[in-house]
């Protein structure tokens, strides 16, 4: 078994329930191919918005894993955000992650905007985003939240079930 440090996050003022999900335009990045898109063009039902890590850290491994085995893009159009560039998105699709699409958000500027952004120890000025879930309607309005406010730290995807549940009955 791996020990990890649990390191407690500093409170944020991140996007919360009730709110519009702020709009953005960023490289998606899908399957096939990428291309700039806003959030609001994409969002036309319910969509899961979920911030990572970068692409090769165990986080994201494992929410993808989770996505794929729960079905998630079944009821749901899953985006992610991270700080990867696309090629890295591009080999993680590849792998998992399947009818997900992913914004490359390098510069962390969307990630602060949204409140996310963890400042990685000992990696001077790299910031990347601390796990997040947004569930957005189509009107992109917040209908659950759920922000790390520790790290290492995954969501309770039995509540993320819920929620969709919720929302798409």
């Amino acid at each position: 078994m791996v020990d990890f440090e649990v390191v407690t996050l500093p409170d944020t003022d991140h996007v919360d329930v009730g709110d519009v999900a702020p709009d953005f335009t960023r490289p998606l990045v899908g399957a096939e191919y990428w291309e700039d898109r806003a959030l609001d063009d994409v969002v036309d039902g319910p969509t899961l918005l979920l911030f990572h890590p970068m692409d090769g850290a165990f986080q994201a491994t494992y929410l993808y894993k989770e996505i794929d085995a729960r079905g998630w893009v079944r009821d749901v159009d899953v985006l992610g955000v991270s700080i990867s560039t696309p090629y890295e998105h591009r080999s993680l699709l590849a792998e998992r992650g399947a009818g997900v699409r992913v914004f490359s958000d390098p510069s962390a500027d969307l990630i602060r905007e949204y409140g996310v952004a963890h400042d990685i120890d000992g990696m001077a000025g790299i910031t990347e985003a601390r796990p997040a879930v947004f569930l957005l309607d189509a009107d992109r309005r917040v209908r659950y939240a759920w922000v790390a406010s520790e790290h290492p730290a995954s969501p309770d995807y039995d509540a993320v079930d819920a929620a969709i549940d919720r929302l798409v009955d």
